[in-house]
């Protein structure tokens, strides 16, 4: 398959870089190869990721956003009964890291360790289950990218040429003439940066190896086809990508750029850090020695700020390699503070361990919030106030005043969790509460499909439109009123007032536990429910079928102390 490169100089770069092809090339047919070999058989698995993220400053609250979103993306599928992969991890390769370091008077092997441990310190901080984290330093990681870069180059897919542009340092991008805009300082000077990401640019102009992305255009937009970005407002944005497209340069010059991944038999050149980061999630898959793998990723979560990337670039190099490109791209959108972006200049940056520690180390209070709340096609805006009344309102008093009420030693002094008495059921109860209560496998199916969609905020509202409606309930019928009569038929009323308030939590309580583990753990332990009868398929199901009661788990407080609202 030949190719005629003075064709491809004149139309598949015209967006105002320029590259210079050193000798015609012969690429090959895009091959099967490593599919054949890796292999793509699919067994009960689900692989999600975050991405990897750039240790050049300390985690804020977008990067938990991610995390929080894959992490509940992980606990739905392995509380259903998939065997989970997921990955989170950082990137610590390129120019940014290499600067950063010398800003802190440290060695780069030094500054990415300290920094790569404080994002590990926030996942394991607000209960992100991974099971992998991965990090682009270590030796596995290496071998990967080497084995990538070399099969790319025997393929034909990377060609050495010399590519001049501007030079986004902060976006680790060549930028062309239309990607870039005119600035001027307060002193009147003038100066260019980035169109999408407002950082400043420089022209530069050197020698390195580029990938023939421009190939790729028709595979992309058939990748795209298939309904692989979520939600679809994103699509458009990748289409403009990928009908726009043009080589991409993948090295750097080492003299330039000294911390990162040599090209295999190049000394002179580093890997760029997008192509090395990107394959992280191939090096997780235990790539390329694995006979049986999880590999294509279900679900790789991403900000949109790294869209192109993700979405273009990387299905590119999987393709070209023979790999399956990941099935879904599930792409949020950026959280504004008191409607302003979040900037370091401003002092506004949510820094998610000082949240936690102010409310009394609860993890699940952010979690929570920012699963409640974020919308992902559109930004969020964050006010702490507002997340603490949220908090409250649905946590504290919504749920947790639930179950109070109804395992209280003075409604339920037995401390059982009691069936319903069908007289008393059909006569004392209306038929929309019959109804409501008797479609709460009707509420798990629902949740589970806003769950499969990532639209946790959609799952969320559902679950608490049960919960509020069973508050109601509860309210309507107040069993406190009759908790000392000695009248069976008031007995049983009253234990089928609680039979519906648990059974209710129990359902509510299991279908929580991918958005808030902890409170949802408390929360069953006190209904008495075991481990093993807490996944979604148990949730359809009602709890009791043969015996009148189980007893109650132990009493070891409220799920969540009211907290204290900030000041305006």
């Amino acid at each position: 398959m030949a190719f005629n490169w003075q064709r491809i100089m004149k139309i598949g770069c015209h967006r105002g870089c320029t590259l210079v092809y050193q000798r015609n090339l012969q690429l090959r047919p895009l091959t099967c190869q490593f599919q054949r070999r890796f292999g793509t058989e699919k067994r009960n698995s689900f692989f999600v990721t975050t991405p990897i993220y750039y240790v050049n400053a300390a985690p804020h609250m977008g990067h938990l956003y991610s995390s929080v979103i894959a992490d509940a993306t992980a606990r739905h599928r392995n509380i259903n009964g998939h065997d989970v992969t997921f990955s989170v991890g950082t990137d610590e390769h390129g120019l940014k890291i290499q600067q950063a370091s010398k800003l802190h008077n440290l060695e780069p092997e030094v500054f990415v360790s300290q920094v790569s441990q404080m994002f590990k310190t926030m996942f394991d901080g607000f209960s992100i289950a991974y099971t992998d984290f991965i990090r682009t330093t270590e030796g596995r990681h290496k071998e990967v990218v080497q084995h990538i870069w070399s099969e790319l180059m025997r393929q034909g897919f990377i060609y050495k040429g010399e590519y001049s542009g501007w030079y986004s340092v902060s976006d680790e991008a060549f930028l062309g003439e239309k990607d870039v805009l005119d600035k001027t300082d307060d002193q009147g000077n003038k100066f260019k940066v980035s169109a999408e990401s407002g950082h400043p640019v420089t022209w530069l102009k050197e020698e390195n190896y580029v990938f023939a992305l421009s190939q790729f255009k028709d595979k992309l937009n058939a990748w795209l086809d298939k309904g692989v970005i979520y939600p679809k407002n994103f699509e458009t944005d990748v289409r403009c990508y990928v009908n726009d497209l043009c080589d991409l340069s993948v090295s750097r010059s080492h003299s330039r750029l000294t911390w990162g991944i040599q090209v295999p038999g190049d000394p002179s050149q580093t890997v760029y850090v997008w192509l090395d980061a990107l394959f992280n999630y191939l090096t997780v898959s235990g790539f390329p020695t694995k006979s049986q793998s999880v590999w294509p990723p279900d679900v790789q979560v991403i900000g949109k700020d790294i869209l192109k990337f993700h979405a273009v670039y990387w299905p590119a190099f999987l393709m070209a390699t023979g790999l399956e490109p990941p099935r879904k791209i599930f792409c949020h959108s950026h959280w504004r503070v008191d409607n302003t972006k979040m900037s370091k200049s401003l002092g506004n940056v949510v820094d998610p361990f000082a949240l936690k520690n102010k409310y009394g180390g609860q993890a699940d209070v952010l979690r929570y919030y920012l699963l409640r709340e974020g919308v992902p096609h559109h930004d969020g805006n964050f006010n702490e106030k507002v997340a603490i009344e949220y908090v409250n309102a649905d946590i504290v008093n919504t749920l947790g005043n639930l179950l109070q009420r109804c395992t209280a030693t003075s409604l339920n002094p037995d401390q059982i969790y009691p069936r319903k008495y069908m007289d008393v059921y059909q006569s004392k109860f209306n038929t929309s509460d019959r109804e409501t209560f008797e479609n709460l496998e009707m509420l798990v199916e629902t949740v589970n499909k806003h769950y499969d969609n990532l639209n946790f905020y959609l799952g969320i509202e559902s679950i608490m439109s049960y919960l509020r409606w069973c508050n109601g309930l509860t309210q309507a019928h107040a069993p406190w009123k009759l908790k000392n009569s000695t009248n069976p038929s008031d007995i049983e009323y009253v234990k089928t007032v609680i039979h519906i308030s648990l059974e209710t939590l129990r359902v509510c309580g299991i279908l929580l536990q991918p958005a808030i583990p902890a409170i949802s753990d408390r929360l069953l332990s006190r209904l008495g429910i075991p481990a093993e009868k807490r996944t979604f398929e148990l949730a359809r199901k009602p709890y009791l079928n043969s015996p009148d009661f189980y007893p109650l788990g132990p009493n070891d407080g409220v799920l969540l102390k009211r907290l204290d609202v900030p000041n305006s």
